[in-house]
């Protein structure tokens, strides 16, 4: 079984093609035109083994806002999409990364109800040419359209390229466990009988 989805997004601001297969091999195709978020979304495919393709076009020349939003936007439907009726996932999941100085956590219920909690200082605002606050944004619009529960914490960590890469392979890990079919769970993970 496997567990797809593909999302197109047009507005007068982006035009994005996103495909997601959650039973994948960690292959990134990504075409974002923000080099900062390709590189966080490669290393989010390689961590959660999942196959993500990105074709984003995007008004960069104004800023990366409107187009890191979108992607999280696209990102968190294809991701709804793919879970089906979720029967049979584990629903939870949680991650602790380290990277050099920084120690990450991640932790996710694939709830249907959405919801950000972000707890991490990045000590600068850009990395590159990526404003770091649009880390925030992209988070906010996966738990949205993904309609999750999303709690990122940042225990420590001084390197602003460090703690946000920390994030999102913590991210790809937590999602690669609530994600997961377990055999022993009968219908959906939840005694409403629903999720």
């Amino acid at each position: 079984m496997y567990r797809t989805s593909s999302v197109t997004r047009k507005t007068s601001e982006t035009n994005i093609e996103l495909s997601l297969t959650i039973e994948g091999e960690g292959q990134a195709k990504l075409e974002t035109g923000v080099p900062f978020l390709n590189h966080m979304l490669d290393l989010f495919a390689k961590h959660g083994q999942f196959d993500l393709s990105v074709d984003a076009k995007g008004d960069i020349e104004v800023d990366d806002h409107h187009t890191t939003e979108d992607i999280g936007i696209c990102l968190g439907q294809a991701l709804r999409e793919a879970l089906g009726d979720k029967k049979g996932i584990k629903r939870y999941g949680n991650a602790f990364v380290p990277m050099d100085e920084t120690l990450a956590q991640v932790v996710v219920d694939l709830s249907n109800r959405p919801h950000l909690e972000m707890r991490a200082h990045f000590p600068n605002q850009k990395v590159g040419s990526f404003d770091t606050e649009l880390v925030h944004e992209f988070m906010w619009k996966l738990a949205l359209e993904a309609r999750m529960n999303l709690h990122i914490i940042v225990h420590y960590g001084q390197n602003t390229h460090h703690i946000i890469e920390a994030i999102f392979k913590a991210l790809a890990r937590a999602l690669d466990e609530a994600t997961t079919v377990d055999s022993r769970i009968k219908g959906v993970p939840s005694t409403k009988g629903m999720l």
